[in-house]
C-alpha cells in the first residue's frame, strides 16, 4: 500500500473511499481481480460503482468522470484492492480510447461516444496491429478510401484483444498511400456491427480467446467518426499507446503483491528434500528477490504518475515500467512452478489444483506479457532514444 506522504486533498479522498466501501462493499468476492472488460460478471456492484461515481473517475467531470489525478487513481486502486473487492472499470473504453476522445475527439463526439462508455453500452477494441505490422506498427495496410461522406474500409488486424465483446474499434488505417508511412495514417470510430466486419477467435495456449483477427470488407464508416484529423492518426494512436503503456501497470503490483505472499505462504507448507521449501535457500533467495522487485515496481509506477500529474500526458516512464513489469511476472510465475513442482501444471478442473489451478494459467499467460502492448524490444528502443537521447537503432 501507498507510504508516501500524501496531499490533504487526497488523504480526504482516500478516507472518502474507504468510508465508502465500508458501507457498500459486497459480502462475498470469489475474486477480487476480475477481468476490467466483464463487468456482467457483477452487475449489481458494478452499478452501486456507477451510482457512487466510481468509472471512469480519472475522466473529466464534464464527461461523466471525476477529474482524477494518477495520484488519486493510485489511492482508489489500493483501497479496493485493501477491500478485497473487484476494481470494475468499462475496459479499454475506460482506459484507452476513452481519454484518446476527450484529447482528440469534436465535442459531437465526446457527447455521443463518452456518456455510452460510462453506461456500458459500448465497450471498444483496439484496431492496431496487422500481420505485417506489429512492432512496426507505421507500415500497416488496411486502406480506407473515401468515398463522398463515408470511407470504405478494406484489410485485416490481429491480435486485437476482447475483439469479441467489442461494440466499437478504434481502428488505425491508411488514408494516403503516397505519404511517409507515419504520415498518411488515420483513426476512426467504427461501429462493430457494420456490414462487412467479421471476427475470428485466436485460441491460446491457456485455453481462451483473448484475440483476434478482425477483417474488414467495403465496411462504410461516416466521416464524422474520424477521431482527429485525416492523415495525423500517428498522433492520436501514440496518444492511445502511451496510456495503455502508462496505465495498464498501475494494478499490477498489488496483484503481484498478493501472488508473492500466497507463494511465501505455500514455501511454508510445501516439502522440498524433506523439510519446507521456504528452508531452501535459494527458493528464500528468488521469493525476497519477487518482492524487493515489486516493490520496485509500485515506485516506479509513481514515478509514472508523477509525470503524468506534472505534465497532464503520459511519457516515456511507461516503457520502462512495461518492460519492468512484464519481465517481472515471467520471473515470478517461473518461480511459482519451481516452487510447486509438478502441481503447478494442474488446471481447475483438477482435484488436486493448487488454488483452483491459477498458477498453471498464469504461467502460460504471463508469455505473453513482453509482446502485447508493444514488445520488449520496442520498449527499450523507445528508452534509448526519448530517455536515454541515443540515436535510434532502426
Amino acid at each position: 500500500m501507498l507510504e508516501i506522504d500524501l496531499p490533504p486533498a487526497t488523504v480526504a479522498f482516500r478516507d472518502e473511499v474507504r468510508q465508502w466501501l465500508e458501507a457498500n462493499k459486497p459480502e462475498a468476492v470469489e475474486d477480487p481481480d476480475t477481468p476490467y472488460v466483464r463487468p456482467e460478471m457483477y452487475k449489481e456492484w458494478t452499478q452501486k460503482l456507477r451510482d457512487g461515481g466510481f468509472l471512469c473517475v480519472q475522466w473529466p467531470a464534464e464527461y461523466g468522470g471525476r477529474g482524477l489525478g494518477a495520484l488519486e487513481v493510485a489511492v482508489l486502486n489500493e483501497e479496493f484492492a485493501r477491500a478485497g473487492v473487484p476494481r470494475i472499470t468499462m475496459g479499454m473504453g475506460e482506459g484507452l480510447v476513452g481519454p484518446s476522445i476527450t484529447v482528440h475527439g469534436t465535442d459531437e463526439q465526446k457527447a455521443r461516444f463518452l456518456p455510452r462508455i460510462i453506461s456500458g453500452q459500448d465497450r471498444y477494441c483496439q484496431g492496431f496491429s496487422e500481420p505485417n505490422a506489429g512492432s512496426d506498427l507505421a507500415g500497416l495496410q488496411m486502406e480506407a478510401r473515401l468515398d463522398g461522406d463515408l470511407y470504405v474500409v478494406n484489410g485485416q488486424k490481429v491480435w486485437t484483444s476482447y475483439g469479441w465483446v467489442g461494440d466499437w474499434c478504434e481502428l488505425v488505417v491508411r488514408t494516403d498511400a503516397s505519404a511517409a508511412k507515419h504520415k498518411g495514417l488515420t483513426v476512426l470510430l467504427v461501429d462493430m456491427k457494420s456490414a462487412g466486419v467479421e471476427v475470428r477467435p485466436l485460441r491460446q495456449m491457456t485455453g481462451e480467446s483473448e484475440f483476434n483477427e478482425l477483417f474488414f470488407r467495403d465496411v462504410r464508416v461516416p466521416v464524422e467518426n474520424i477521431l482527429g484529423k485525416v492523415n495525423d492518426g500517428w498522433n492520436v494512436a501514440m496518444s492511445t499507446l502511451m496510456y495503455e503503456r502508462g496505465s495498464y501497470g498501475a494494478r499490477l503490483h498489488l496483484i503481484f503483491k498478493r501472488y508473492i505472499t500466497r507463494l511465501i505462504e505455500l514455501s511454508r507448507t510445501i516439502q522440498r528434500n524433506g523439510r519446507p521449501a521456504a528452508e531452501d535457500p535459494l527458493i528464500r533467495q528468488k521469493l525476497a528477490q519477487c518482492s524487493a522487485e515489486i516493490e520496485i515496481m509500485r515506485f516506479n509506477q509513481m514515478r509514472a504518475f508523477s509525470r503524468i500529474t506534472a505534465t497532464g500526458v503520459p511519457g516515456p516512464e511507461g516503457s520502462i515500467q512495461k518492460i519492468f513489469w512484464s519481465e517481472l511476472n515471467q520471473r515470478l510465475q517461473q518461480i511459482a512452478q519451481e516452487l510447486l513442482g509438478s502441481y503447478g501444471q494442474l488446471l481447475s478442473g483438477d482435484i488436486h489444483a493448487i488454488d483452483k489451478g491459477i498458477w498453471s494459467y498464469a504461467y502460460l499467460r504471463t508469455r505473453g506479457n513482453t509482446i502485447e502492448a508493444g514488445t520488449s524490444e520496442v520498449q527499450r528502443n523507445i528508452i534509448g532514444h526519448f530517455v536515454l537521447g541515443l540515436p535510434r537503432s532502426y
